[in-house]
């Protein structure tokens, strides 16, 4: 055989080896990609993205498109090839294993958080929206999570309404947490609360509820925290949250998507939809954030995938948190204007702007 030949033969079975090695021995990362974008003025599915009712709502035009990332489950073993595929990629990054699925989380794990905080970001994401438009929501604390086990258990349950502790009201769920910290671990605590059947039929004949009761419970020692193992924190085993009333029914109908940080697109959309004109002005605007009950736009992840995604999609503008604009700004696609906004109010009037055609006044996100 020539040495030419030979030469060539074992170049080749080298490289042969060498792939099957890199498909079979796996590496700790994960990648990240560029997930699909949703008009939350349009439809998805055959079905608007926001549909209201009860109350009445104007025509819209344009695009208010939240943003996604597409990354690998949590069960799923990289191989190499695939490590250097996407790290040779534009469109993908490659991280570490953990930094997406940190503790060593499932896929059902990951699944069901995500879940939970795509719900309780619709629940802030309507309740931001109609604050900004000064329209009233009533919002009670009430028993989110009983921990199985604890002083609460049977005592108080999901969906009861707290109205006071110790005799002080609560107006919001870390208010419990405080007065019940003022006590030493094996000291009463009561609570004042409606049940949450009682609640729950005050609320469909629309009527405020009454009837509470006092629940005592002995709060026991919280599970030593190894950042503090000096510290006895009295606890009695519930985790208290919002629940909100509104006047009128909003239904936010998206499948496949988890997270929290569609919320600012969605309160944009109830408000374009709640209000004459168009916000965007037929323009096609993108974005990303976490919203809160009071309006304040929160970072997210994924934000150089996110960008990638919405200039594919064909948006001319991106409301970018001002916590991720450094970010964002030093990797910006080519045509896309990056809009910074630390609330849902800076977001309207940005795209008020938009709207007026006066884009210079844009606050603009920098790299420095």
């Amino acid at each position: 055989m020539p040495r030419r030949t030979a030469t060539m033969l074992a170049s080749t079975l080298i490289l042969i080896a060498l792939l099957c090695a890199g498909v079979l021995i796996r590496v700790p990362y994960s990648e990240m990609s560029p997930g699909p974008t949703v008009n939350t003025l349009g439809d998805a599915r055959g079905e608007p993205v926001l549909h209201i009712s009860g109350r009445k709502t104007y025509p819209t035009s344009g695009n208010l498109n939240m943003t996604t990332v597409r990354v690998t489950g949590a069960d799923y073993d990289m191989n190499i090839v695939e490590a250097v595929y996407g790290w040779l990629a534009h469109d993908s990054v490659i991280v570490p294993h953990d930094t997406l699925y940190p503790d060593g989380k499932t896929e059902e794990e990951s699944t069901q958080e995500n879940a939970e905080e795509f719900s309780q970001s619709q629940e802030s994401a309507k309740v931001a929206a109609l604050e900004e438009l000064k329209i009233p929501v009533t919002s009670r604390v009430v028993v989110s999570t009983v921990v199985k086990d604890s002083a609460a258990e049977g005592a108080l349950h999901a969906g009861d309404v707290i109205k006071a502790v110790d005799g002080t009201a609560v107006r919001r769920p870390e208010d419990v947490a405080k007065l019940v910290t003022k006590h030493e671990p094996g000291e009463d605590v009561v609570f004042t609360v409606i049940p949450a059947k009682t609640a729950a039929a005050a609320e469909k004949a629309g009527k405020e509820p009454k009837g509470s009761r006092d629940v005592t419970l002995t709060t026991r020692k919280a599970p030593e925290d190894p950042s503090n193992p000096s510290e006895d924190r009295a606890i009695v085993g519930i985790q208290a949250g919002t629940d909100h009333t509104f006047p009128f029914e909003i239904d936010i109908k998206l499948a496949d998507v988890g997270g929290p940080s569609a919320g600012l697109m969605f309160s944009l959309g109830i408000i374009d939809k709640l209000t004459p004109g168009n916000l965007t002005g037929g323009e096609f605007v993108a974005g990303t954030g976490t919203i809160d009950d009071d309006g304040k736009v929160g970072p997210i992840g994924g934000i150089n995938m996110k960008l990638v995604g919405a200039r594919d999609a064909g948006a001319r503008y991106f409301l970018t948190p001002d916590d991720n604009c450094t970010a964002a700004a030093s990797d910006t696609p080519s045509g896309l204007t990056l809009v910074k906004v630390k609330t849902l109010d800076d977001a309207k009037k940005s795209l008020e702007k938009i709207q007026a055609g006066d884009t210079a006044g844009l606050p603009a996100c920098s790299t420095g």
